[in-house]
């Protein structure tokens, strides 16, 4: 093995069943049974030490990773017993943060943008583009592109919402006002993998401080999920009923809506036209996250807890943290806080951003940080640099010492 990517998880295998897939492999390299099962237990000597693949991969790697700073930091004290010797932090873990393949991702309105002021080599090499160039696009051209995008995942989102609601042999205008969404208000998106963590119904932990916040008669709000669960997992497909029934309620109708069927057509259409993206894990469990690159890419402003990427990404201007880097002992007050943090974001900050317009309705504030986003982030969080990283400091070198 020449190089691991860190996981957190921890298999761990019987040692017949290891001789049955990897002793042909450990005789090759002049291992015997003990020395090869040594080599995945924390204690070499311990034969009653179960045998862990993570153990293994992480011994025989020359190069191993967190997928981004926070969780480099993460990955070593985690796995400080490979290594008990040595000082935390020069625990051979170093990281390699994720980045997304902006071709991919960014909507053709958006890219023609890029094109024309970037330069098309973003497409190529985004990670060499002049994204300082973005400032030279018309804060008119920028907000008139995003808004047709914005209103094409309204449309989107309120056929398939639609569908959903006849499916289950209700009205598709149940709603207090006859149609979900609404195409011209601030639409956040939370769209992901549902998991207990990453703490999908934090946003409804007052229920009645959010509807205010949904439904102002000046500055409303709206917000879209998507997402699914891994099938064994009870827990978080329970979260995702826990929306869905929240959903249905009457001052919620209007103003949030669950897509069911999360597929990458989805996605991209999430990204593309939501105006603020919002991540809530419980910090430090998400190891990078991609989706707010994703959207960074075409336009949306990241709202999320200091987690994963957005931790070494954020700055004033750039988007909103929500809580704080200190974590609280008991998760209960932990998501109190947090809850707290979006609600106060939402009602202050956030909505006096996006509603703020000037006398040719654009919301100057708003599409200044869009492109400071785009500006700070596309020349790094993309794959491009990604790959080069993991080229010129994992693949090389193990060339060169093979």
């Amino acid at each position: 093995t020449t190089h691991t990517a860190v996981a957190a998880g921890i298999d761990l295998f019987p040692p017949d069943l290891v001789m049955r897939y990897l002793g042909e492999y450990a005789a090759g390299m002049g291992l015997d049974q003990h020395a090869l099962l040594g080599l995945g237990r924390t204690n070499p000597s311990d034969d009653a030490e179960p045998f862990s693949m993570a153990m293994l991969g992480l011994r025989l790697s020359g190069f191993r990773n967190g997928v981004s700073k926070l969780h480099r930091g993460v990955s070593r004290r985690l796995w400080e017993s490979a290594w008990p010797a040595i000082p935390l932090e020069q625990t051979p873990i170093d990281s390699i943060t994720n980045g997304v393949h902006l071709p991919t991702w960014v909507c053709h309105e958006i890219g023609d943008l890029y094109d024309r002021y970037v330069g098309p080599g973003w497409r190529d090499d985004p990670a060499a583009a002049n994204w300082a160039r973005i400032a030279e696009i018309p804060d008119e051209e920028l907000w008139r592109v995003h808004e047709r995008e914005r209103e094409k995942l309204v449309a989107r989102a309120r056929k398939q919402h639609a569908e959903a609601l006849m499916s289950r042999g209700l009205s598709s205008s149940a709603g207090s006002s006859g149609q979900a969404l609404d195409p011209g208000i601030l639409t956040i998106g939370f769209a992901r993998r549902f998991a207990g963590y990453k703490r999908a119904t934090l946003l409804f932990r007052d229920p009645e401080r959010l509807a205010g916040i949904l439904n102002h008669q000046q500055r409303p709000v709206q917000f879209i999920f998507a997402g699914k669960a891994h099938p064994r997992d009870e827990p978080a497909k329970a979260l995702i009923r826990e929306v869905m029934n929240l959903s249905t309620r009457p001052e919620f109708r209007d103003r949030l809506v669950l897509l069911e069927d999360y597929d990458l057509e989805l996605a991209r259409v999430l990204v593309q036209g939501c105006d603020l993206w919002l991540n809530t894990p419980l910090r430090p469990l998400e190891a990078s996250g991609t989706s707010g690159m994703k959207a960074f890419a075409n336009g949306a402003i990241n709202m999320s807890v200091l987690d994963g990427w957005w931790w070494e990404a954020y700055r004033p201007g750039l988007g909103w943290a929500v809580g704080r880097s200190r974590l609280d002992d008991d998760p209960e007050a932990q998501d109190a806080f947090d809850a707290n943090s979006i609600y106060d974001l939402l009602e202050n900050e956030i909505s006096a951003a996006f509603y703020t317009r000037d006398p040719d309705g654009i919301p100057r504030d708003w599409v200044t940080r869009m492109k400071a986003s785009i500006g700070a982030f596309g020349p790094v969080f993309n794959t491009n640099r990604m790959v080069a990283e993991y080229a010129n400091r994992s693949y090389a070198p193990a060339v060169a010492s093979w």
